[in-house]
């Protein structure tokens, strides 16, 4: 009966989201909110961008040893190394047959081109396109998207709330706010990524139905997995920010505002999180560190964690989207 009712409890709750979004002024009210929010990121931007000395910017860029800049490149290959093989685990998931190299290469290019130009048109067309050429059928193709996403946000989910719980970040002063409610959320984020994990092991039901597909839940192993490599993806890609910052803010901060970044960039829908992620590193670390170091840093950053992959992945998506054609 408590089963019943839990089903019943979930049902109507799914309804009332539904009956929400189908109201008429539901997508004008979504517009009008996420304008709002890109107009506030862009006043954020102008006016910090106002209060950088950019001559200060230019010089430390050209300060930069050869050792610091290696060293961030090095970071950045492994990060990318590892989200290509978030690809592997669908791969696995699914049990197609297209070789290792294809489907790393097909990962590498959808992430360069994702962070880059967005998830449609990196995690999604980019995908769809390859996998197609390669000879994998749309479901295929959806399960393997899907695990990759669910593989992202699940090490971000446990690395975040790991942080945000044991070391959340020193706000500036005169925000005159605790961490107390980043506390509760990052409590909140490490239990929902051991419940998915948790549900990988124990559930008796294997296949669910998400929007009309047919989905399978990993085994515990592969869940293990997805967990372990999205986790270290994400401290990874910390490491590269900490890096080129020369290690002045301890490494927990860094990657603290790091995923803060991520999330609005998600929200805020701008390709690559132009401007947001400098706005978020300023707004929570320019009490700490010197802006127009900030700014190098993050301006760096984006050239080799970015940019550099980029231009690798163009030749490589030509030539398996050639070799999927000719196959």
């Amino acid at each position: 009966m408590a089963g019943d009712a839990a089903v019943a409890s979930a049902t109507k709750r799914r309804r009332q989201r539904r009956r929400l979004t189908e109201q008429p002024w539901w997508p004008a009210a979504r517009r009008v909110f996420t304008v709002l929010f890109l107009a506030g990121v862009l006043a954020l931007v102008v006016h910090q961008a106002r209060e950088v000395e950019w001559p200060s910017v230019l010089r430390t860029l050209r300060e930069y040893s050869p050792r610091v800049l290696l060293g961030a490149a090095a970071l950045a290959a492994l990060s990318h190394a590892l989200y290509s093989g978030y690809d592997l685990i669908g791969r696995r998931q699914t049990g197609h047959r297209l070789p290792v190299r294809e489907t790393v290469g097909t990962g590498f290019v959808s992430y360069a081109f994702n962070i880059n130009l967005g998830s449609l048109v990196g995690g999604l067309a980019m995908r769809f396109r390859l996998y197609a050429r390669l000879g994998l059928k749309a479901d295929v193709i959806a399960e393997v998207l899907a695990l990759s996403l669910i593989t992202n946000w699940l090490g971000y989910l446990f690395i975040g709330g790991l942080v945000f719980a044991l070391a959340p970040i020193a706000l500036p002063p005169d925000w005159k706010l605790d961490s107390s409610g980043l506390r509760y959320a990052g409590f909140a984020m490490v239990l929902t990524a051991a419940a998915y994990v948790g549900v990988c092991v124990f559930s008796r039901q294997r296949e669910w139905t998400v929007r009309g597909r047919l989905l399978s839940l990993p085994h515990g192993r592969l869940a293990s997995l997805q967990l372990a490599l999205s986790t270290a993806n994400w401290a990874v890609m910390a490491g590269v920010v900490w890096v080129l910052l020369g290690r002045q803010v301890d490494y927990a901060s860094v990657l603290t505002v790091l995923l803060i970044a991520a999330v609005a960039g998600v929200i805020a829908h701008v390709p690559a999180g132009l401007g947001v992620l400098e706005a978020v590193f300023v707004a929570l670390l320019a009490h700490r560190v010197a802006r127009h170091e900030l700014i190098a840093a993050l301006l760096a950053y984006r050239a080799i964690y970015y940019l550099a992959p980029l231009a690798l992945a163009l030749p490589v998506f030509f030539a398996l989207d050639a070799h999927g054609r000719k196959g």
